[in-house]
């Protein structure tokens, strides 16, 4: 995308026990100026390019690590804020954040997210691709469904299209990591969605996991972490963005 104008902070930030390099950035979306967190992996690039995308609890640690740990497996990443940072961990005020994000403007923020790792030089335009988790797992999926350039798309756990017009706007390869106890996304809706992108020829890579519920992958959900399951899911992510990516 051009014509994007991208405002870098340099802080000097080193992930812990890592070798990226984070940096706080930010960029314009619309009128709006959004920020994120830039995370470069080390060695010599051009690197494929991913866009992370938090939960509904905002850009807290949790979301930053995993932006660290796909920065550690060769990728520029690229944690967005969409909340403007807002951050919680009461449930209550994350329905609040989340119900008050108008979903044009989160479009627009993560259609600008694209464009300013299409803007990097040291990003491979045609090697990007998104995550999201919960409410970021639904936007992955509207990534996906707004970028003909996206290259690939996981989904954890997020809100589902099955509308075969919308379907056929993805061009990217999908994967897909449910719990079969999850009751906002029961399997019944995980296998329409699967078989909607089947139908329409689509790559895509559908897991559920048997005992697993919502938010299965992060270890602060203290009732429902499944430490096997999510190493599972983590692994399958790797190798599906080793796969779409990197070739």
């Amino acid at each position: 995308m051009k014509g994007i104008l991208v405002s870098v902070l340099l802080m000097g930030l080193t992930a812990a026990a890592s070798g990226a390099t984070a940096t706080q950035v930010s960029y314009k979306s619309g009128d709006d100026t959004v920020q994120g967190i830039l995370y470069t992996p080390g060695g010599q690039g051009p690197f494929p390019g991913i866009v992370v995308i938090h939960e509904y609890w905002g850009l807290n640690d949790w979301v930053k690590e995993q932006a660290t740990k796909l920065a550690d497996q060769g990728y520029v990443t690229l944690a967005v804020d969409l909340y403007r940072g807002k951050v919680t961990d009461n449930p209550d005020m994350a329905h609040e954040l989340m119900r008050a994000l108008a979903p044009d403007r989160a479009a627009r923020d993560l259609h600008a997210a694209v464009g300013f790792l299409e803007s990097q030089p040291n990003v491979r335009k045609d090697r990007i691709g998104s995550i999201g988790w919960c409410m970021g797992g639904g936007y992955s999926l509207e990534v996906a469904l707004e970028e003909p350039t996206l290259a690939a798309c996981v989904i954890n756990y997020g809100h589902l299209a099955t509308d075969p017009v919308a379907i056929r706007k993805i061009h990217a390869a999908m994967l897909g990591n449910f719990g079969a106890q999850d009751h906002g996304i029961p399997p019944a809706d995980v296998e329409k969605f699967e078989k909607a992108l089947k139908d329409e020829g689509k790559s895509v890579d559908i897991k559920i996991y048997p005992d697993a519920g919502h938010a299965f992958q992060n270890p602060n959900n203290k009732t429902g972490y499944r430490a096997e399951d999510s190493a599972d899911a983590w692994q399958r992510t790797v190798s599906f963005f080793d796969r779409t990516l990197k070739k």
